[in-house]
């Protein structure tokens, strides 16, 4: 799968790109990642991006000029069957497990980091196929944004981690993770459930799954709206105290 990224601050990537899961990801050849300096496509000395809002009012938009040319450059190095240009902006959808995953089917990601005021609107109306925001506070800019997506998209394509990995983590099936224990058995007064020490798989396996319901009912119920619900999993979430919704997915 191939990232390419487009940017005013490329050597915001250096470290989050060389280091862990994505340097070896890159290493063994299974994504490709490339940096783009936006500022390489202005034409004039200064090599501007940004200039000031018609119709007046704080701050600086970046120009439509360098931008298309940028994106227009990047879609032209190679053909990809399936790509999609994001624009990184707190106005786009919120990012999500379920859009990772969605995301990970493509071979081409071409991710766009807004920064001042955000980018010329005719940007987004030609050439941006998806924006996506990662969370509802604002950034100085999209690269830590750009980053959290080609993570999240990256660990799920396949050989970059155990598939097993990734098979019951936190927002799978629209729920949280189940609590995890390692050695030793007992540290300052505490101890791992008997559960998970008695080998017996199915047990660890019911423990598992009503853990992550319980711990999904009490940090995020939101969630259980729209997740993957069994007629076992709502008989125990209403045994909890749960009122939702009689209809099983």
């Amino acid at each position: 799968m191939h990232f390419d990224i487009l940017t005013i601050f490329p050597d915001m990537f250096t470290g989050p790109l060389t280091e862990s899961i994505i340097k070896r990801a890159v290493q063994a050849s299974l994504i490709r990642i490339g940096l783009h300096q936006i500022r390489d496509y202005a034409t004039d000395k200064h090599h501007t991006t940004d200039d000031t809002p018609y119709g007046g009012g704080a701050g600086m938009v970046m120009k439509a000029e360098p931008l298309a040319a940028a994106i227009r450059a990047v879609l032209s190095i190679e053909e990809a069957q399936q790509q999609c240009v994001i624009l990184m902006s707190p106005a786009g959808e919120p990012f999500t497990q379920r859009i990772a995953e969605e995301l990970a089917h493509y071979d081409r990601l071409i991710l766009v980091c807004g920064r001042y005021e955000g980018v010329d609107e005719r940007i987004r109306e030609t050439l941006v196929d998806r924006e996506l925001s990662i969370g509802d506070y604002v950034l100085t800019g999209g690269e830590l944004a750009a980053m959290v997506v080609l993570d999240a998209v990256a660990r799920l394509v396949p050989g970059v981690i155990d598939q097993e990995s990734t098979a019951e983590e936190s927002h799978g099936e629209g729920l949280l993770e189940y609590p995890h224990y390692t050695r030793p058995a007992e540290w300052e007064g505490r101890s791992v459930p008997l559960v998970l020490r008695g080998g017996h798989h199915g047990q660890v396996a019911l423990w598992r799954r009503q853990q992550r319901l319980q711990r999904t009912l009490e940090r995020r119920p939101d969630l259980l709206a729209n997740a993957d619900l069994t007629p076992a999993d709502r008989v125990y979430l209403r045994s909890l105290g749960w009122f939702g919704s009689d209809d099983v997915r």
